[in-house]
């Protein structure tokens, strides 16, 4: 047995190389929304109009929805530690000179580079478990993964107050460094350098294409109803953005190896979950975007009260992990994606209810059970994407899953910003109203809803092959060579 193997078997916890990748995934995830409530501050100290800073947040989502196609192809080339601990590093360094910009083209180049590690560093970590850990482990380990997804955009909006209030803007994006630090030194300690033996040349044109039509699409989705840029250059980046993807579909039936490979689309359970879980998110991306402005434009709430309620989300969650693979074996991922995708909605749907004088606690109590239920659906839909996936292209498969949950939670936010929009359109007072957003939380709900439709169209033993018995967690040697 190699030191490597011996390594896994007996030395490492089950779950710790999942763990490292959680660490790193909360960080990015909180970190795209840490800012937001600390961009008037940091508009004062840069002598910039708060909205003309609103480029840094749309530079970072630039970055991931150019280079997340390119992860896998780069993981498979490099190694897939050496790119992770790469990105980490990026990441940690772009951190790092954010918070020392004192000019706006410094912060929004510097959170270009942080987008540039984020892109890497997320699929390129799935990839490290799922190279890691036996299919019948899988629904455990990507469990822990919902976590910090969910604990980001509940975390980020608060803490940015908190730290802008009582410390400086600086250091929302300094306590990235000692974490960024430790995630390079247990990556390199506990990460296996999987990657292929047989490499193809790189998609250069689909790299292009992809990177025109995905950041044309994420941008303007982002912009929607934002006030950012004028209505008709929104129009213009859409439709750019499609005409790129269009160009990009076209590319992708002829090349040899594309860079995002629409075949994996005819495995069954791999277009279940990106084009289910690409509806379904559609109402899970927009709640962090509508709820806090309830809670805080609606109802009158500070950040740090409203952050404190929506908090409940992520307990729910966390009080998922430990269930869903019982859940999931005991009903089966068809039964569970069909059925709790009408309970998740259902949930979002009822946050349409809440008013200036619903008690705390029934919030709480929404938002806890919610956030258990849409916990469970991260999960089933993650997981099951990866079923029926040979391991030469699970590289391939990360990098689209990456792309189409991008593109999904900018949709959410782009809808509830454009329904809040239709509300408040024709009337004198333009302030947006607590009465807007009930409209705004049944449209997503009802979009997410959907997402059961195409659940059902799922064989009743999809995903038999992640309930099949444990075997031992070993080092991954499946089509590919250890470096």
């Amino acid at each position: 047995m190699s030191g490597l193997s011996f390594l896994y078997t007996w030395h490492m916890p089950r779950y710790f190389v999942t763990l490292i990748v959680a660490v790193a995934l909360f960080m990015e995830t909180m970190d795209s929304t840490v800012i937001a409530t600390s961009l008037p501050a940091i508009a004062r100290d840069m002598g910039v109009d708060p909205i003309a800073l609103k480029l840094a947040l749309t530079s970072y989502l630039l970055s991931l929805a150019v280079f997340i196609p390119l992860s896998g192809w780069v993981a498979d080339r490099f190694g897939a530690r050496t790119v992770f601990r790469a990105a980490i590093v990026v990441f940690t360094l772009g951190s790092a000179a954010c918070g020392f910009a004192h000019s706006l083209p410094d912060f929004v180049l510097f959170r270009i580079l942080q987008g540039i590690g984020g892109a890497m560093m997320v699929p390129v970590g799935r990839l490290v478990i799922l190279r890691s850990v036996p299919k019948s482990e899988l629904i455990s380990a990507l469990a822990w993964l919902t976590i910090p997804a969910l604990l980001g955009p509940v975390f980020g909006p608060p803490l940015g107050g908190f730290i802008t209030t009582f410390a400086s803007w600086r250091w929302i994006f300094w306590i990235n460094i000692p974490t960024g630090i430790l995630g390079v030194i247990l990556a390199t300690r506990f990460v296996a350098n999987t990657r292929e033996e047989a490499m193809p040349p790189l998609d250069v044109k689909g790299f292009i294409l992809s990177g025109i039509g995905l950041a044309g699409l994420a941008f303007g989705f982002t912009t929607i109803g934002q006030g950012l840029l004028p209505p008709q250059m929104v129009a213009s980046l859409l439709v750019v953005g499609a005409i790129g993807c269009w160009l990009y579909v076209r590319h992708a039936r002829t090349a040899p190896a594309p860079l995002i490979d629409l075949s994996l689309l005819n495995v069954e359970t791999f277009y279940a979950s990106i084009v289910g879980g690409f509806l379904f998110r559609v109402g899970i991306g927009a709640t962090p975007f509508l709820l806090p402005l309830l809670l805080q434009l609606g109802f009158g709430l500070t950040p740090f009260e409203s952050g404190m309620l929506t908090f409940a989300t992520a307990v729910g969650a966390i009080a998922m992990k430990a269930t869903a693979a019982p859940i999931l074996r005991r009903f089966g991922f068809k039964s569970v994606l069909v059925v709790n995708a009408l309970v998740s909605s259902l949930f979002i749907a009822s946050t349409a209810l809440f008013t200036p004088v619903t008690p705390h606690g029934i919030i709480l109590a929404v938002l806890l059970v919610g956030g258990f239920f849409k916990s469970l659906q991260f999960t089933s839909i993650n997981t099951i994407a990866y079923a029926d996936i040979e391991p030469r292209a699970m590289s391939r498969a990360t990098s689209f899953a990456s792309v189409a949950q991008q593109l999904s939670m900018s949709a959410g936010v782009a809808v509830g910003a454009l329904v809040l929009e239709i509300e408040r359109h024709g009337r004198p007072e333009t302030a947006v109203q607590a009465h807007d957003f009930a409209a705004a939380f049944l449209v997503v709900a009802a979009i997410s809803a959907a997402s059961a439709l195409v659940f059902m169209m799922l064989p009743k033993e999809a995903g038999a092959s992640l309930s099949a018995p444990a075997r031992p967690l070993a080092a991954p040697q499946d089509s590919v060579s250890q470096a």
